[in-house]
């Protein structure tokens, strides 16, 4: 037998297709077998059996660094899910399945390991790696299939899919979009046996909860109560969740499942710190956000690092600026939108140079108004600011502070968490001297003021006498003419308020009778806007087009021209937004009226306990009226021209305007105070049972603590949309002892106003609720001044104390049997409640 000869083109062929076999070998379906790689150079991945994974290597960003990652298939850009060398790139990796039964990846050819599963195994090698369609990457026996030796489920990163466990291992969010590194924001279950889950800062701070498990969801995640519609108007829920509580500390976890199978959902830690749900449903493949927690960027801790501070957190694109005297600490960041880096100092303190002071330079405090407080503050015993501000100064590592009636704060270090709002506090961040504004121009400033003042000096000496002379003449003729002068009244019609009130300063314009009758068609019925304890209230409308309201002293009001004059004087001398202004009174014989700017959406009762009109105060409407009371009341006690207590604050007090911003009203029972801690006492019991402080109620005692009762009183009935006084077929009776017992249960999050919905975050209800309760204790001494209390609502990181059991929790309410009619205390503002015995505890 002859031999047969292989032709050249033929063995050229065979090798050909086997050496196509071999690369195919490597690539089987969704399996690694022993021996078998994926390379980077080749471009080889697996691919889970539906389609929906892949399993190879992607480089995130710029400078190129590789990583091994699953992701989905078909999204576009790329949606990484898992990451093996997150914190070990590579240059030109290659995947392994040793004949050990491990992975293992390497850098190009060498045999340097990067990253390996570590499993010990008995006997011969029976693994083989697959990515099965859940997105789950796992080593398994290959004659057994159930047999998991390892799982990528068990090692997460920033992604939890539908079927993996979410328990104590923390899944921590990339550090930035470019890359997948471990960042400072991570998740987990609390290992300390609380079943909650925490969103954590560097794993150190606590910013967010999801509220404990109830057998259904977590209290804080209402969402994950989400159903979509189906034919007949039925809905189906989209998941299906198992929480197994934890028993000893590590052993609890949460996982879920999606009711359509078709769906595809992830749960991700964003790199900026927040808890996202996305959800793909039909259609192009583009992910949906389903929710976030927390809903708001400001609400994440150290959004923008130190010294860097909230701009506008709305604005994904930049949500952060720099303070004054700061840089970003690298432009790659900015450039990221990532801020984790802060702001550093654009120049050095002086005293950090030796504690000296070059050229006689110092450092000195730019003043941030309205600012949130960033957290980790100390208390320094100062008696007033200047002694606050020495203290920082003296202190090299101090880098700002607060006074305010709650004392004195300072800082050391970085400054996070600042943010600037409406509502918020002062706070003075030390500079370095290089950057005071300008003070070559200063220096000139100050010599052309020198020269200027001598000759000022020379002018104003000799016109000294006939200045005092002209004082002395007219104080005695007071401040407000419109109190005790007969002076010539103005025709409210035609009256230019623009330009003409207020010209002297703190006149009120007098008005006729007749002209105040013509502005409101005589006192029609149908403008009538409501009626209090002082009087009837009219809408009224001027020539040039501006609408007022008209108070009336009436002749049956029990208020008489004392809480006329009180009133008029009072609020004249008052400014401030939270405030409503007053324009002008009359006084005639039997008549006397004040003018007040019209609020066009009336009083906050109108809305708060109306079934049909309650909907209109979203959850951000209702926090924007308590912060709004707050920071008037604020003014009140501390920061206007006369310490004032109201003593009649409540709801049908509360003023809205167009853009329902709460305006406080009333005056009349006000009283003005010299030292606002020390309680004054009366005979006379004004106000309004419901909101009087019991040490009022009950001892006719006052101070600002009973404002601050009032205020506690008022916060809880908005939250809840109750009235304190309305809970007669209820086993609580009033609201305070309501609150009180779902606080002790735990279950705060059923006071809130169930008409509306859950806001967006529960935790600053939450917050809300505590400070409510804080306020209403029955010990003035227990209850926080208005200082705290708006320090509390700005500053939200800040743990609140534990409240007491409030006032009026004890006694029994006894119903009045003409409670249909409007009943008050004696000379109080007229209000629908019904009298309570109250009892003191």
């Amino acid at each position: 037998m002859g031999t047969t000869k292989t032709k050249p083109w033929l063995l050229f062929v065979l090798l050909l297709i086997l050496s196509c076999c071999t690369a195919c070998f490597s690539i089987a379906g969704n399996t690694l077998s022993a021996g078998q790689s994926l390379s980077f150079s080749k471009n080889e991945t697996i691919l889970s059996p539906g389609g929906t994974f892949e399993l190879g290597f992607f480089t995130p960003g710029s400078p190129v660094k590789i990583y091994l990652g699953i992701w989905y298939k078909r999204f576009v850009p790329r949606e990484v899910v898992w990451v093996a060398n997150r914190e070990n790139p590579l240059s030109d990796p290659r995947l392994h399945l040793s004949e050990d039964g491990n992975l293992l990846l390497f850098e190009g050819s060498s045999k340097n390991q990067f990253w390996l599963t570590n499993l010990t195994f008995r006997g011969p090698n029976i693994t083989e790696a697959v990515l099965r369609d859940d997105g789950n990457f796992v080593l398994i026996n290959r004659s057994k299939t159930s047999s998991i030796f390892w799982e990528s489920f068990d090692h997460p990163t920033d992604t939890w899919l539908p079927g993996a466990k979410l328990g104590v291992d923390k899944h921590i969010s990339w550090k930035n979009s470019e890359d997948p590194a471990p960042g400072v924001f991570s998740l987990g279950l609390d290992p300390n046996g609380s079943n909650q889950y925490f969103l954590e800062w560097k794993r150190s701070q606590n910013y967010w909860s999801s509220g404990v498990w109830d057998g259904k969801i977590f209290s804080l995640i209402p969402e994950m109560n989400a159903f979509v519609p189906r034919k007949n108007f039925q809905f189906s829920p989209i998941f299906n969740y198992t929480f197994v509580p934890s028993k000893n500390g590590s052993d609890g976890y949460l996982t879920y499942s999606l009711q359509n199978p078709s769906y595809l959902s992830k749960y991700r830690v964003d790199y900026r710190g927040q808890w996202r749900l996305l959800v793909w449903m039909s259609g192009p493949w583009e992910w949906g956000s389903f929710w976030t927690a927390p809903r708001n960027l400001s609400d994440v801790f150290a959004l923008c690092g130190a010294f860097g501070v909230v701009q506008n957190p709305e604005n994904n694109s930049t949500p952060c600026q720099c303070l004054k005297g700061f840089e970003p600490f690298s432009m790659n960041y900015t450039r990221l939108n990532d801020w984790r880096g802060g702001c550093v100092r654009k120049s050095p303190l002086q005293c950090e140079k030796n504690n000296t002071y070059a050229n006689g330079k110092k450092d000195w405090f730019w003043k941030m108004p309205n600012m949130r407080l960033p957290v980790h503050s100390r208390a320094y015993l100062a008696v007033n600011a200047s002694r606050c501000e020495l203290a920082c100064t003296e202190n090299c590592s101090c880098t700002a502070y607060a006074y305010n009636r709650s004392g004195c704060m300072i800082w050391d270090g970085a400054l996070f968490n600042l943010q600037q709002r409406e509502i918020g506090q002062d706070i003075y961040l030390k500079l370095a001297a290089d950057e005071y504004p300008d003070p070559s121009m200063k220096g000139r400033m100050s010599e052309m003021k020198s020269k200027k003042w001598r000759v000022w000096v020379a002018v104003l000496v000799p016109a000294t006498g006939l200045i005092l002379c002209l004082v002395i003449g007219f104080s005695t003729k007071g401040k407000l003419k419109c109190i005790g002068e007969k002076a010539s009244s103005n025709n409210l019609l035609s009256f230019d308020f623009d330009t003409e009130l207020h010209a002297k300063d703190a006149e009120l314009p007098l008005f006729s009778y007749e002209s105040v009758s013509a502005a409101t068609n005589k006192f029609l019925d149908l403008n009538k806007l409501g009626e209090g304890g002082f009087g009837p209230v009219y809408k009224g409308k001027l020539l040039r087009g501006r609408e007022i309201a008209v108070k009336m002293l009436s002749k049956r009001s029990g208020q008489g021209i004392e809480e006329f004059k009180n009133e008029t004087i009072l609020i004249a001398k008052l400014q401030h937004r939270n405030l409503v202004r007053i324009l002008g009174c009359c006084i005639e014989p039997n008549e006397n009226i004040l003018i007040y700017e019209y609020m066009f959406n009336k009083s906050l009762d109108f809305y708060l306990f109306d079934q049909t009109k309650k909907n209109m105060l979203d959850w951000g409407t209702r926090i924007h009226i308590i912060e709004g009371i707050a920071q008037g009341i604020l003014y009140l006690h501390q920061y206007s021209r006369l310490w004032i207590i109201h003593r009649d604050l409540k709801p049908s007090n509360i003023l809205l305007d167009i853009e329902m911003n709460p305006k406080i009203s009333d005056f009349g029972m006000a009283r003005i105070v010299g030292d606002n801690e020390t309680p004054t006492n009366t005979r006379r019991i004004v106000g309004t049972y419901g909101y009087m402080s019991p040490e009022y109620a009950m001892d006719g005692l006052y101070s600002i603590k009973s404002d601050v009762f009032s205020f506690g009183v008022l916060v809880l009935e908005i939250v809840s949309g109750k009235k304190n006084t309305g809970f007669y077929n209820s086993e609580s009776l009033n609201l305070l002892r309501y609150a009180w017992e779902l606080w002790i249960d735990d279950r705060s999050l059923e006071l809130m106003e169930p008409t509306i919905g859950y806001p967006s975050s529960t935790s600053v209800l939450l917050r809300f609720i505590n400070i409510g309760l804080l306020c209403v204790q029955e010990s003035p001494t227990d209850r926080p001044t208005m200082p705290d209390v708006v320090s509390m609502i700005s500053n939200e990181y800040v743990p609140l104390p534990t409240p007491k059991q409030p006032a009026f929790t004890r006694g029994q309410n006894v119903i009045d049997t003409n409670s249909t009619n409007d009943t008050t205390a004696e000379n109080g503002s007229k209000n629908s409640v019904t009298i309570s015995t109250m009892e003191a505890r």
